[in-house]
């Protein structure tokens, strides 16, 4: 039986000199001579555990050396410092126990392509990095939670099944409810702001669901979204709020998950700048700059510097090659191939940019004010700033319904978007909601919409209307960006992508 008094690998830092047991599973091994090393995780990290033969029977000795990868067992032994292993801590076995053997892991310490591990999701997130992700995204949920519990927001939530429509008509999700149709929710935006009228300051944290046709890597159609709303609230006060939630975020990464953030190769010295105040510019000056000189020399500069990139890593591919091709051990064999793979990615990413540059610097001069801001606009936006960017007020007819129309410039309305640094786009949409009656009905009209249908949420406007807003934070975005993930597929558990379900 396991030890029910065992250590976590995260505390052996405070039981050096001291037998502890660590209940786990065996991640690697290797044995030399009368040594064996076996790498434990337990769910809060990895541990060497030293084998000596002579130190325990021969039995379990050869037993030990047996032990396929992700068997589960209880490691007893003596705890002792050593930055060269891995945490920084390793035990010297004095005794261990197989709880289950495991033969055949499919996910072995020898490369795999995205397919493969993306079929065996269930698994794969037992690998350091999905490991490492999910810490991170633990981290970054807990942070959105704090920040507004300890501001004076109190959480609704709000319903899964819906009748209305929150965002575009097009990306609904339909079902058939007992006979009638409903849809997945959007936003629980709508909901939220007649519980804004009730509590002042609220939020919803849940799934949200969107049938887009799109398969590009900051795509899903199942996410999670946080989304605050508050009473008597103008553009700059949503503005603060934004940017203390996303700065209090990134702050905590930084505390909680240095380690995971190495792990990743995040870019830390951008993350420890994300503090207020943020850049903002308005949707008009953001057009300016698309089609300016400046947009012009730094997508020259950024496809010098792609190329530059390109030359790089295919040296560095052929190097590797070449050593593959030699005698070497089978860990050398498999460490070379694992960092081709991880290049050869890399280098199609890069390809793929130096191809899309040029078709990106094109639309940019092209774009005509009244369009909203596509990915490839937001991303050069965001790439010439190392901290996150506002853009406000946009234009009237591009976005929703429900956006404040500015009263001293009827063509835009109260809005923001928060750009993520370094190529990233949008992690958070937000607005003013519009609290007139008649301007609201009006829009909801104009939109094709059934007033009927929103004659709950009209009754906001007819009793005790007052200025409000909120926005909505995607989670898996935030993560993407905090940790410098390309691809969002991998900032959830078990992604949900157009084309594919896995599992």
């Amino acid at each position: 039986m396991t030890k029910g008094n065992a250590t976590f690998i995260n505390q052996l830092k405070d039981h050096v000199g001291q037998e502890v047991t660590l209940n786990g599973w065996l991640y690697n091994s290797r044995a030399s001579g009368k040594i064996q090393f076996l790498i434990v995780r337990d769910g809060t990290g990895l541990c060497q555990c030293i084998v000596e033969k002579g130190k325990i029977p021969d039995e379990l000795f050869e037993q030990l050396k047996r032990l396929g990868q992700e068997s589960s067992l209880s490691v007893t032994g003596t705890v002792r410092a050593d930055e060269r292993s891995v945490g920084g801590y390793e035990m010297a076995v004095t005794d261990a126990q197989v709880i289950a053997s495991s033969e055949g892991y499919p996910i072995t310490p020898k490369p795999h392509g995205v397919e493969f591990l993306m079929k065996h999701r269930h698994l794969h997130l037992r690998s350091q990095r999905q490991w490492a992700i999910g810490k991170v995204r633990h981290t970054v949920i807990d942070a959105i939670r704090r920040y507004f519990n300890d501001n004076g927001f109190v959480l609704v939530d709000t319903p899964i099944f819906t009748t209305i429509v929150g965002e575009d008509q097009t990306s609904l999700f339909e079902v058939d409810y007992f006979g009638r149709p409903l849809h997945l929710t959007q936003t629980g935006q709508l909901y939220l702001e007649s519980a804004a009228m009730a509590y002042g300051r609220v939020y919803c944290f849940g799934p949200t669901f969107r049938a887009e046709k799109s398969k590009t890597r900051r795509h899903l159609t199942e996410f999670w979204m946080v989304e605050p709303e508050v009473a008597f609230i103008d553009l700059d006060g949503l503005l603060h709020l934004a940017e203390g939630l996303v700065s209090s975020i990134a702050q905590r990464v930084l505390a909680d998950n240095r380690s995971e953030l190495q792990t990743l190769g995040a870019n830390i010295p951008l993350l420890e700048k994300v503090r207020p105040p943020f850049y903002r510019l308005t949707y008009s000056e953001a057009v300016e700059i698309l089609k300016g000189p400046k947009t012009r020399e730094f997508m020259t500069r950024e496809l010098d510097n792609l190329q530059q990139q390109k030359k790089q890593m295919e040296s560095r591919i052929a190097e590797l090659e070449k050593q593959q091709a030699g005698q070497l051990k089978q860990w050398q064999q498999d460490k070379i191939a694992a960092e081709l793979i991880d290049l050869r990615g890399e280098l199609e990413e890069v390809n793929t940019k130096i191809e899309n540059n040029p078709k990106h610097d094109q639309l940019a001069a092209e774009f005509t004010w009244g369009k909203d801001l596509g990915g490839s606009d937001e991303t050069i936006i965001s790439q010439m700033h190392d901290k996150p960017v506002f853009v406000t007020h946009y234009p009237r007819e591009a976005k929703a319904f429900y956006m404040r129309t500015d009263r001293q410039n009827e063509k835009v309305v109260e809005n923001f978007d928060l750009l993520a640094s370094a190529g990233f786009g949008e992690i958070i949409g937000g607005s003013v909601r519009e609290d007139d009656y008649d301007r609201l009905l009006v829009r909801i009209k104009d939109q094709g919409l059934n007033p009927e249908t929103y004659d709950w949420y009209l009754d906001l406007r007819r009793y005790g209307s007052v200025p409000h807003g909120g926005f909505g934070l995607g989670v898996e975005r935030t993560v993407a960006w905090v940790i410098g993930e390309r691809h969002i597929r991998q900032c959830i558990p078990f992604p949900r992508l157009m084309d594919k379900v896995y599992i």
